[in-house]
């Protein structure tokens, strides 16, 4: 299966919706910046959960994309793995339209809260980033 435009809007609406759920989004500065932390994790989704502390309850399931939504006790959390750079690149230029926080790593991204997201990067490493803000833009 290709990976097509369609596939980052979908999956990103779910990230979004996890967004909206948490209450945060645009305007929401966590101030983590782009330091990078000294391990990243990798692996298939289930193996990032673990090490994630949570169980996904996965809702994508797709050649080039997987995407969980989680809980652990830092809170909700959206995981998903790409089985691409690019597929990984394109769904975020998507996603980040919107606003929120990302944690990045090598072919996956965690998307939650400034608070779950920080803690995220404690358990997982990769590299903090923000969405678009459009705070003064409603």
């Amino acid at each position: 299966m290709r990976l097509t435009r369609g596939i980052p809007a979908v999956t990103a609406g779910a990230a979004l919706a996890l967004l909206a759920l948490t209450g945060c989004g645009a305007g929401d500065d966590g101030g983590a910046g782009d330091a990078r932390s000294p391990r990243t994790a990798t692996g298939s989704l289930e193996q990032l959960a673990g090490e994630a502390g949570c169980r996904p309850d996965l809702q994508t399931d797709a050649d080039e994309i997987r995407q969980a939504i989680c809980k652990n006790t830092d809170g909700k959390f959206v995981l998903a793995t790409f089985a691409t750079d690019r597929g990984q690149r394109e769904w975020l230029n998507a996603a980040k339209d919107y606003g929120g926080h990302y944690l990045v790593g090598r072919k996956w991204v965690a998307v939650g809260g400034t608070e779950v997201v920080t803690a995220l990067r404690g358990r997982l490493g990769g590299t903090m980033e923000e969405g678009i803000s459009h705070s003064g833009h409603h």
